[in-house]
Parts: C-alpha cells; sequence; structure tokens
C-alpha cells in the first residue's frame, strides 16, 4: 500500500469512529424524546417509535387502527388510555396505512378483536409498566400470550422480534386485508408464502381524502418478508375462515398466519421489506438495507441515527420538563413526511405508474420522493425548522414536489403515493419552494421550480381539483375572494372566501419575492399586487377582516368569532393577523396602540383556556376562541409584538405558550388532544423555545428572522458544510431562569443588536448570540 493511500485509509476510519462517537455522544438526547407523550387524540403517524427520521418502515402497535375513520383524518392508532393491542401495523403516513402483523400464541384467532372485548381476537392486553417507547424502538410485553414483541427499522425494512414462551403453536398472523389508520377502505389484497419461505403481497386502498381530491384514485402497499424460522404449519384466512396449508389468497380481508415450534424466551425475527411500487422492490429494498442486518444491528442503527439527528440541535437547561418536550417535538418534527422511493429510485406516479428518479455514477438516486402532507401552516414552523437543522431534506423535499409537478401538470399540497390529498384546498407549495430559494437551498431544478410556482399562483383554467384554489379565477377577478353563503361541491369551492383571500395574498408575495431575486421584475410587479388582498377585506370600521360579495360589499350579520362562514378552521379574530407579508402595514390599519392593546387582550384572555381549546379532547375545539394554538392559521401572531414596538409582550406570551399549551403526558401533549399535523406544533415548540421565528417563513428575498427569550441556556445548532459555512450557530442566555424572563440585551458576534432581529444568513454562517435577561420588562434595546 503506497504511502497516500495509507493516509486514505486513516483518514476514512479517524473519520468513521469520530463520527459514531459523536452519534453515541448525542444518544444521551434519546432519553428527552418520549413518543408517548399527547397519544389522545393524536394522528395516525404520531406514534411510529420503531421508524428512523423520515422513514417508510414505520412499525408501531396499534390499540385502534381497524376502527376506521369516515372523515379520513381522525385516526389515532395508538392512545395512551387504551388497555389492549391489536397488532403493529408498518406503513403509518398521511392518508396510508397497513400491513398488520401480530404474534399469538395457543387457539389461533385471525381477527383484531375490540377493545372493550380483546379476547374475541388475537389482541393482546398491556400495561405501559412493560412498554419501552423511544425514537428508533419499541417493546411491549403482550400479557395474554406473555410475548415481548420489539419493533426497529431502518428507512425502507421493518424490523420485528417477537419472543414467545415454550408453546407448540406460537402463530405469527399476517393481516394485510384490512383497513388501519388513515388508509380508507380496502380493494384488494393479496399475501403468499414463496417456495423459499418469504411471505409477500400487497393491499390497495381507497383513502378518503384521495377520493375527495382525486376520485378513482388509490394507494398502493408492497411487502416481502423474511422469517428467522421455518414454521412447522401455515394457512390462509379471510375473516375468521381458515385454510391450513393453504399457500396464497387474495381479495379484501386476506390474510396468512405462520405456526412455529418455540423454546422458553425463543426470538423470531421478521424483515419486512416496504415499498410503494412493487413487490420485487421491496425484495430490493430489504437486500440492499438490511440482508446481512441482525434486529440487534438494526437497532443500534436506529439508535445512532436518531442521536445524529437529534444532536443536530443541543439545548441544556436545569429543567427536565423543557427538554423533553423540546426533544419530543423535535422527536415529532422528523417522524412525518417519510420515504415513498425505493434504493433504486423508483417511485410512485400521480397516474397510478412508477416514475424513476435518475441514478448518479453509483447508481444511487439523486434524490428522494416523499409523502407528505399539505404544507398549511408548515411555514410556521417546520420548514424553518428544516431550513436551519435540516436543508439536505428540505432541498429533497422541493425535488420530490417538482416530480409531481412534471408528472401531472400541478404541483399538490398534499400528496399519498403522489396521489392528490390537499387536505385544505388551498396550495402553499410555491411558497414552502419560494422559501427555499430564499434562503439559500438552491440545488433543484430552479427553472422548473419557478415555473410551477407562478402557475399555481396565477394559473385556474383546467386546474384539477387535487390542485388546490378552486377558486382562483375569482381571487384574480375581483382581486379578492367574494363570499357565498351558498355554494356547490365541497366547502373549499366557495366557503371559505376571506381566509383564502388572505393565504393567496401571502403566497403570491413569496413567489414575487422571489421572482425579485430571478429579475423577473413582471412577475414581481404583479405579484406584490395581489399580496395586498388583504386590503381589500379589511374593515376599518371593526377593524377585522371582513368577507365581501361580488359588489365589494362587506357581509351582514357579521359574527368575527364564527367559524367557517368565510374562515377555514378559524375566526375574524385570528385570521386577522394573518398578514405576516406585511404586518407594519396591518399595525397601521388598526393602529399601533389599538393593535397592540388588542393582541394582548386576546392573549390574557386565552390564557385561561390554555390558548387553545382547553381541555376539550377534540382538534377543533378551538376554533371559534380568540386564539388557537392548536391549529395553523394564528400561530405567528405571538411573535407580531416585535413588529409593533412591544417585543416583552412577544417574549412574555411565547413563553407562557410553551409552558401551559404543551404538556408531557398522554392526554396533555399538544395541547389535550389538537391537531399535530405530521410535526408542526412540535417544530413550533423547538422553534420558539429557541427564541427565534419569522411570521414571513423565510419567503422575504433576504430572510429575517425574530428573535424573543429563548428557554435554554445554551443552544448549539449544528453548521451544515452542504449548504452553508459549516460553522456551526451558539445562543447563550444569562441570568435566565423562570423569573428572569424578559430580555435585557441581545448581541450577535459581539455587536448590540437595536432590534430584536436578525438575518437568517447570521444563523447560516455560524456565530454566537448573547441574550441578557432580567425579571423587568424591556422594549427598547
Amino acid at each position: 500500500m503506497t504511502s497516500n493511500r495509507i493516509k486514505v485509509a486513516i483518514l476514512l476510519l479517524t473519520t468513521l469512529f469520530c463520527s459514531r462517537v459523536k452519534a453515541q455522544s448525542d444518544r444521551d438526547l434519546l432519553a428527552y424524546a418520549d413518543p408517548r407523550i399527547g397519544t389522545a387524540h393524536s394522528r395516525w403517524f404520531y406514534f411510529t417509535p420503531g421508524a428512523v427520521p423520515f422513514g417508510m418502515a414505520k412499525p408501531a402497535p396499534s390499540t385502534n387502527g381497524s376502527y376506521g375513520n369516515k372523515s379520513g383524518w381522525e385516526a389515532v392508532g395508538y392512545d395512551q388510555r387504551h388497555t389492549s393491542i391489536e397488532g403493529f401495523a408498518n406503513f403509518h403516513e398521511f392518508q396510508i396505512g397497513g400491513v398488520v402483523f401480530a404474534p399469538s400464541v395457543g387457539k389461533l384467532q385471525t381477527l383484531a378483536g375490540s377493545l372493550e372485548q380483546p379476547e374475541t381476537g388475537y389482541r393482546s392486553t398491556f400495561d405501559h409498566q412493560d412498554e419501552i417507547a423511544m425514537p428508533g424502538y419499541y417493546s411491549v410485553l403482550l400479557k395474554d400470550y406473555k410475548i415481548k414483541a420489539e419493533l426497529t427499522s431502518t428507512k425502507r425494512v421493518a424490523f420485528h422480534r417477537y419472543t414467545f414462551p415454550k408453546s407448540k403453536q406460537a402463530n405469527v398472523i399476517f393481516d394485510i386485508g384490512h383497513q388501519q389508520g388513515e388508509s380508507g377502505k380496502v380493494t384488494d389484497a393479496k399475501v403468499y408464502l414463496t417456495p423459499d419461505g418469504k411471505i409477500e403481497g400487497y393491499v390497495i386502498t381507497q383513502p378518503v381524502y384521495v377520493q375527495k381530491y382525486q376520485p378513482g384514485a388509490d394507494v398502493k402497499m408492497y411487502f416481502s418478508v423474511v422469517a428467522s424460522k421455518k414454521p412447522t404449519a401455515f394457512g390462509t384466512f379471510s375473516g375468521e375462515n381458515i385454510s391450513k396449508g393453504k399457500k396464497s389468497i387474495s381479495g379484501k380481508g386476506a390474510g396468512l398466519y405462520l405456526t412455529f415450534s418455540t423454546e422458553e424466551k425463543e426470538s423470531i425475527t421478521l424483515k419486512a421489506g416496504l415499498s410503494y411500487t412493487s413487490i420485487e422492490n421491496a425484495r430490493l429494498n430489504l437486500k440492499q438495507e438490511a440482508a446481512h442486518l441482525s434486529f440487534d444491528q438494526a437497532k443500534e442503527q436506529a439508535l445512532n441515527t436518531w442521536a445524529s439527528y437529534l444532536g443536530r440541535i443541543r439545548v441544556t437547561s436545569e429543567n427536565k420538563q423543557d427538554l423533553t418536550k423540546f426533544y419530543t417535538g423535535l422527536y415529532h418534527a422528523l417522524s412525518g413526511r417519510g420515504l415513498a422511493s425505493d434504493v433504486n429510485g423508483a417511485y410512485p406516479k400521480n397516474d397510478g405508474g412508477i416514475g424513476r428518479i435518475p441514478l448518479d455514477k453509483n447508481n444511487v438516486p439523486l434524490h428522494n420522493h416523499y409523502n407528505t402532507d399539505a404544507i398549511w401552516g408548515a411555514f410556521w414552523n417546520l420548514t424553518q425548522l428544516w431550513a436551519i437543522a435540516y436543508p439536505e431534506y428540505y432541498s429533497d423535499w422541493v425535488k420530490s414536489q417538482l416530480l409531481v409537478y412534471k408528472d401531472s401538470g400541478w404541483l399538490a399540497d398534499g400528496i399519498a403515493n403522489s396521489r392528490y390529498v390537499s387536505g385544505v384546498g388551498t396550495n402553499f407549495v410555491s411558497l414552502a419552494i419560494a422559501s427555499a430559494y430564499n434562503s439559500g437551498i438552491r440545488d433543484f431544478d430552479v427553472k422548473t421550480g419557478y415555473e410551477a410556482a407562478l402557475k399555481n399562483e396565477l394559473e385556474f383554467k383546467n386546474r384539477p381539483f387535487g390542485a388546490g384554489k378552486p377558486d382562483l379565477e375569482r381571487f384574480l377577478k375581483y382581486g379578492y375572494v367574494n363570499h357565498l353563503d351558498q355554494g356547490t361541491g365541497s366547502d373549499e369551492n366557495w366557503k371559505f372566501s376571506a381566509s383564502h383571500t388572505l393565504e393567496y395574498a401571502f403566497s403570491c408575495y413569496a413567489v414575487g419575492q422571489w421572482a425579485k431575486l430571478l429579475n423577473k421584475t413582471a412577475d414581481y410587479n404583479r405579484l406584490t399586487t395581489l399580496s395586498n388582498a388583504w386590503k381589500t377585506i379589511f374593515d376599518p370600521t371593526s377593524k377585522f377582516i371582513r368577507p365581501k360579495d361580488e359588489q365589494g360589499k362587506f357581509i351582514s350579520d357579521f359574527n368575527p368569532k364564527a367559524a367557517w362562514r368565510g374562515f377555514q378552521e378559524g375566526n375574524a379574530w385570528q385570521y386577522t393577523f394573518y398578514v405576516p407579508q406585511n404586518p407594519m402595514g396591518l399595525i397601521s390599519a388598526i393602529g399601533k396602540d389599538d393593535f397592540n392593546k388588542r393582541l394582548d387582550s386576546i392573549f390574557t384572555v386565552s390564557e385561561k383556556n390554555k390558548f387553545g381549546g382547553g381541555t376539550t379532547i377534540d382538534a377543533f375545539s378551538g376554533l371559534e376562541s380568540l386564539y388557537n394554538h392548536g391549529n395553523q392559521p394564528n400561530l405567528h401572531i405571538s411573535w407580531l409584538f416585535n413588529y409593533a414596538g412591544k417585543p416583552s409582550l412577544t417574549q412574555k406570551w411565547v413563553r407562557k405558550i410553551l409552558d401551559d399549551f404543551y404538556g408531557t403526558e398522554g392526554i396533555h401533549g399538544y395541547g389535550y388532544g389538537q391537531d399535530e399535523d405530521q410535526g408542526q406544533l412540535g417544530a413550533w415548540y423547538v422553534m420558539a423555545s429557541m427564541g427565534i421565528f419569522d411570521v414571513k417563513g423565510f419567503s422575504d428575498a433576504s430572510p429575517e428572522i425574530g428573535l424573543s427569550a429563548p428557554l435554554f441556556n445554551t443552544i448549539r445548532i449544528k453548521g451544515n458544510k452542504q449548504y452553508f459555512s459549516g460553522k456551526d450557530f451558539e445562543i447563550e442566555t444569562k441570568n435566565n431562569n423562570k423569573d428572569n424572563s424578559y430580555v435585557e440585551s441581545f448581541s450577535l458576534n459581539g455587536n448590540a443588536l437595536n432590534t430584536p432581529f436578525m438575518k437568517l444568513k447570521d444563523i447560516q454562517n455560524g456565530g454566537k448570540l448573547l441574550i441578557h435577561m432580567e425579571k423587568t420588562p424591556k422594549d427598547k434595546y
């Protein structure tokens, strides 16, 4: 070996060792992330401790995953109040769920059974004291069978390990043909045993939102499973009809079982390769990611991956509860919007076909494709977090969205296997892409991205319903969306005139700022004009945003607390502050003193109701309140005091929301059963508790971040050399405690800040923000 090759080898070994040591050193952070927090009325993606960040494989226990959900989004899957587990589903994504495995001992039962009568099926009771749930690993004792079940995964392979008691009839049930979580009704399924012992198949579902936004489309899930032991018996089932010795079955309700003879504490491991494109690709995913991995090796790898991702942001505090809230929030922000493409670049297309992502010289896909809930409100939490700490994921997400645009001709606000699942009828993907570019993340097809974004803002002819903005023609015709008290079709077509006006205006602003950077002057001018649409529906008498009819008259019988009349999932109290692109203009329209008094009084009243729906366990419980932190429309307003000369009030109310709205137990997690859309509320906590937040969602041509009072003594955001300087950014607070909750001074890299703002580039370039705290409110620095 030459001298140079020896040096390279040593360098590689050193790098490998250092990266492993770094991952190990961040393992302490795993103890602060508790997946069980807030599992009452959480979403289907929410409790997936066996997954890795942004993974496709998301094995997790279900307590009520088979119960269905008529509206398409209510599914919990796992509720900490429940006392029995019906099985372990492997797919957990927005509108996607299924492929259940369940172990049992003794008489074979092929139906799940109910929460009320678990003995009527293969369901088993359990105790939380026998349960471990952490990022990357889950285990539980199934009491009825004395089976220890464990879960972990790689990106596309789910690992199950079941440790049985001594038995001549230890069963593993593959319940494939039944609905799980948000998946919607099953239209077809198949499962079979191959000559070499693999268990393979698929399930096809029609989720409620897919049917609403892309009627007739479906979602396909494929799997290929390798078991560590050969069974003594096998068979298939459909419902309670069992066919012993049969190797294959098709149709709704299809399932297969294996029976083993086990010794005391004998373990059987299942490796399940998953795919959204084909059984062949499920096999390939298994082969490339996990062929030679044991369960323990996969678990160790998953824990190290989570440690590395959580370690991108390190905070310190004497308050363990704050650390738990922080890293649990970060865990949830990294748990949703998971992989949809295979190791060979295959991905599900919008038309139901299979697309191919180009490969690099090593036959590795140039990027990944992802499923994603609607991006509604994500610019006030998720995309900001991605931009500062996970820019490579943000870049991948943009490229993923552009695949859908290239395949279907339109951007899709939310996608399940590239099928349209808008969910809210708007489309903020153009804003999120513009914000990525404005944030310095530009390694995507900028020409196509801009083309797609501009089309999303300005074109309505032949626009599919699933692409959102069904009333865009009226927005462009009148300069606002005219209000209708009656209409035809889905609510999004006619019911939300005021909120859509505000949303379209904000989105136009973001793309206009991108146009400015690209020197597209005509586009910039037109989009900027449209961004002022909020002014047309601002009532100067009441100083509320108020819907207008096509004649330009404000609607009568106006109740600013009423939700659903002109406002989607909110009311005029909440939406009047929805002018993030021009906060100074809104403050001027209301009047600075009136603005501060109104906003301060809103929070004073809302504090009594825990800044949302109180203790009511319902995602919509706060829709008619003055402020509703449990939903997206006004997550930014506590930061508006920074623009109105009262930064101390931002500091006061942000801290109170962090302390009161967020909790650390099963029922009180994100409010009481609020709507945690794939990590958004968790991401808000992460950003706000660090004292950094941009009401504009990084949509400015040169994004600026508002500052508040961090909860933590020190904060270190790891630099990213691929996109930015690679230097870490630090925040240090002096004299910080529960009593000293106000900022006395800000200093950036040794220079005093006179306003509570800094540039996004200040974080990306690396450096240090020093904050001195005190008891007394202060508004000038």
